[in-house]
């Protein structure tokens, strides 16, 4: 009989709480990796605290689970699709955010512990989030704070420390405009129908386009069935649309709906840039644009679109295939390891040694203050008159660093490139976790060849003209920054999986790559893309133009490198990158990858 480990007892007495908590014996409880994903239906998806069972990672688990019941208890989706703004995406995180401050504060107020693990969620929630980093106050999402001043309203709890600067900046705007009404919260707590007008009135205060009444929406909109669909789920969209501009790739299903009210939304949004609104439509309009400028711009000004990404995923290896698998598939990256693994973990222990020469202490000596020299004390006891000899650290110019790997899964990047990229990623992840540097392995494919399910949609719909994206997107976690890398180890396995790699959609990769590092708190980001072609999907190439999917690649990358902080670097295998990227190498031969990623990161790191 086997004996279940810590980590499954904990996964069973979670979800045990969950269903105590919700009065729901169908909910369940799922370790994830990476839970930024959507919770489906009833299940809670939380962040494993691995074997160790760290801490704080725990803690985190609880707070996710609890608030996951607490949405099962105490939330009607459909109330709340019904009354929610549908047309505004700053509108509608708003309104989500406020939601999910009344179910969390109707459980903390009724039991101390789901207080407390609900404080540790709200800390894992803004360390995320890019109200951590915001100087000024266009920076700050507007919904993570108003949600956490409606958390403060309903609860007594301060926000978190991490986000008060942050809030500070906005909040004042805030109070000024819609003070009353967060005052009025804690009066219609227990009626989510109340409450739901109270925080329309709030959106309203805010100057955030909201529908006359969204409540009375007809049934053929489908914001029924869409509440339907989301269910409890929506409580993790409030956390990732609150951090929007540096979250995690979000796939909401009002996003992906190709609607009439959302193609007049972006053709109205377009208007306002280009100063040609009507009249008739010129006020809600410049609402909206009000609203969009108060948040961080997380994209370029493009034509580019997709066709729907109702089809599209984010996923972690364990979510393609099972253990056993993975295993397997580790082993055979292990062999072809033998081969490639002596030649690159030399280069990279060249880069260990330039790290940690960078990080190395200096000190000055001879000082009046600071931390007693020992190795002075001789010459005090030979020469009783000496004064005793203080030395003070000089502050390591090396800074806190995160470098995400961003690797082309493409179909032709199959066999020898495949296994180089996923022999170097293995090594230098572990190089960098010795020299302290956090690292994210991400990749990027598509679930199918010559377009998906968003071709057979639009082929459905009778081929319209300048369809966008014609193919489903799969981005693949392989390795969280957070995560150490005995946890992910067996994840790269999956780059040797026959049938995953496919076609590359390079553009929307880079900005899904570049929003997860804007969400990291390191103060600098590297962005290290290995690709060995240009962006290629026939199914959009032949209703867009050859040249749709490159044009769009070259406005992200001219985006990135021209406004953002993140440092960009690419390395092209078989293929001249450097036409795209200002700072690229290029190699011919797949055997060179190892060498010219090591000396890649170990420019950047000698640039500060």
């Amino acid at each position: 009989m086997t004996v279940p480990t810590p980590l499954d007892r904990f996964r069973t007495v979670l979800a045990g709480a969950v269903r105590a908590i919700a009065r729901d014996a169908e909910a369940e409880v799922v370790f994830a990796s990476d839970a930024s994903g959507q919770s489906p239906g009833k299940v809670a998806r939380v962040v494993s605290p691995g074997p160790g069972m760290e801490p704080r990672l725990v803690a985190e688990a609880r707070g996710a689970a609890d608030a996951l019941a607490l949405r099962l208890r105490y939330h009607d989706a459909k109330l709340h699709a019904a009354r929610a703004p549908v047309s505004d995406s700053d509108a509608r995180a708003v309104f989500d955010a406020l939601e999910t401050a009344r179910v969390e504060a109707l459980g903390a107020k009724a039991m101390d512990g789901v207080r407390a693990n609900l404080n540790d969620l709200a800390e894992a929630r803004v360390r995320l989030d890019s109200i951590t980093r915001a100087r000024t106050a266009e920076e700050v999402p507007l919904a993570t704070a108003v949600g956490l001043l409606a958390r403060q309203r309903l609860t007594g709890e301060a926000p978190p420390k991490a986000a008060q600067a942050g809030l500070d900046l906005l909040a004042p705007w805030i109070e000024e405009k819609a003070g009353a009404e967060l005052d009025a919260l804690a009066l219609t707590i227990d009626d989510q129908a109340a409450f739901a007008t109270l925080s329309r009135r709030l959106l309203e205060d805010l100057d955030l386009p909201i529908e006359e009444s969204a409540d009375q929406q007809p049934e053929e909109g489908g914001d029924e069935d869409q509440g339907e669909d989301e269910g409890p789920d929506e409580a993790d969209e409030a956390e990732t649309e609150g951090g929007d501009s540096g979250g995690e790739m979000e796939m909401r299903s009002e996003e992906t709906e190709r609607d009439e009210g959302e193609d007049e939304s972006a053709d109205s949004e377009a208007d306002v840039d280009e100063g040609e609104a009507t009249s008739g439509q010129e006020a809600s309009d410049q609402a909206r644009a009000n609203a969009q400028r108060r948040n961080w711009i997380d994209e370029p000004v493009t034509d580019y679109r997709p066709f729907t990404t109702r089809f599209d995923e984010m996923v972690t290896a364990a979510e393609l295939c099972d253990e056993e698998e993975l295993t397997r598939l580790r082993a055979y990256l292990d062999q072809q390891m033998t081969s490639l693994g002596g030649v690159v973990t030399r280069l990279a222990n060249r880069l260990q040694r330039r790290l940690m020469a960078q990080q190395a202490r200096s000190w000055d000596f001879d000082q009046e203050e600071g931390m007693l020299d020992a190795a002075r004390l001789a010459r005090v006891i030979t020469s009783p008159g000496h004064s005793l000899s203080y030395k003070i650290e000089r502050e390591t110019e090396f800074k806190d660093t995160v470098v995400s790997l961003l690797i082309d899964n493409s179909g032709s990047m199959r066999g020898r490139p495949i296994s180089i990229a996923a022999t170097c990623a293995d090594v230098l992840t572990r190089t960098l976790e010795r020299c302290g540097v956090a690292t994210e392995i991400l990749g990027f494919t598509t679930r199918g060849w010559k377009g998906g399910q968003s071709r057979e949609l639009w082929l459905s719909e009778g081929r319209p003209p300048n369809p966008g994206r014609l193919n489903d997107l799969r981005h693949i976690v392989y390795k969280r920054a957070d995560e150490p890398y005995r946890h992910s180890r067996r994840s790269l396995g999956l780059m040797m999986r026959e049938g995953l790699l496919k076609e590359n959609i390079d553009g929307e990769a880079l900005l899904w790559a570049h929003s997860r590092l804007l969400a990291r708190a390191e103060e600098r980001r590297i962005l290290l893309v290995i690709s060995d072609g240009a962006p290629v999907d026939d199914s959009t190439a032949s209703a867009n133009g050859g040249t749709y999917l490159e044009k769009h690649l070259r406005q992200v990358i001219g985006w990135i490198e021209g406004r953002s902080s993140i440092e960009l670097a690419a390395i092209g295998i078989g293929h001249d990158v450097t036409r795209y990227y200002s700072r690229a190498v290029t190699i011919m031969d797949a055997e060179q990858l190892g060498g010219a990623l090591i000396e890649q990161l170990a420019t950047l790191f000698e640039k500060h």
